[in-house]
């Protein structure tokens, strides 16, 4: 089996390749048409709610597949909008809801909210990417966490909204070698310990965050590796050599490392 690190780099190295790749599945193809050809037809959120079909398409897009069935708490997230700071997409600390409020803003936009980029395009963009990461998750986890966390980091302003993404918690754990047992302290002290060790606002530089996710591909191949690669970890970490598994990539960033420190 292909290590976290690989995989993870085979897809990223050409994520333009990956996604076509992706959207031409019969599946996708299939539900990505049906939504292209229906959505402009909602006029409302009624509508909306409606058509299930369109409804879990769009839910998905924004990785809330699992929310789907939860029609009456997603109802009220569209009816309250974003222009109101109280409302509940505002007050929520999954920001998923405010993000999928603001694409189908039916409170200000009306009628014309199918209408936009975002409500066409961009969700089926967001589908498609949505699948990919899935479809990655269902090979490696690791590549999955990888991916999305790619996809969320540079838009990350604080410790906070990593430790309010239970994925993205996990990648900065992994990368980092903090304890998930870390988590049952203080929520002010988990800020602090991730902004001492993590420039949070380097990771909008593309560099940085390939740097940072060779490190999360790394540790995490450590601590669950793939078919094949553990007696390699092994001999690694005991000072032996091995001839199989863990690949080249994951031996030279292991021996780079700093564990503890950026």
């Amino acid at each position: 089996m292909v290590d976290t690190m690989t995989s993870y780099r085979l897809i990223a190295s050409n994520m333009t390749r990956s996604l076509a790749r992706v959207s031409q599945e019969p599946l996708v193809e299939r539900e990505t048409a049906y939504y292209l050809e229906n959505i402009e037809k909602v006029k409302s959120i009624d509508d909306f709610m409606a058509d299930d079909r369109l409804y879990r398409y769009a839910m998905k897009a924004y990785g809330l597949e699992d929310m789907a069935y939860a029609k009456a708490f997603i109802r009220k997230v569209l009816t309250e909008g974003v222009k109101d700071s109280d409302s509940m997409a505002n007050t929520l600390v999954d920001k998923r809801y405010k993000e999928f409020a603001t694409a189908f803003n039916f409170v200000e936009l009306g009628d014309k909210t199918t209408a936009s980029t975002e409500a066409k395009q961009g969700v089926v963009d967001k589908y498609t990417r949505q699948t990919l990461e899935e479809e990655a998750g269902e090979q490696n986890e690791g590549v999955r966490l990888a991916l999305y966390f790619q996809r969320k980091a540079p838009k990350l302003t604080n410790a906070y909204e990593i430790l309010g993404d239970k994925a993205l918690l996990q990648v900065v754990q992994t990368a980092l070698g903090i304890p998930a047992s870390v988590s049952q302290a203080n929520i002010d002290r988990q800020a602090a310990m991730i902004e001492e060790r993590l420039d949070i606002a380097s990771l909008s530089d593309p560099e940085e965050l390939s740097k940072f996710l060779t490190r999360f591909t790394a540790m995490y191949e450590i601590n669950n590796p793939s078919a094949g690669s553990a007696s390699s970890i092994a001999s690694l970490l005991l000072g032996g050599t091995s001839s199989v598994g863990i690949s080249t990539d994951i031996l030279t960033t292991l021996q780079s490392f700093k564990l503890g420190g950026r």
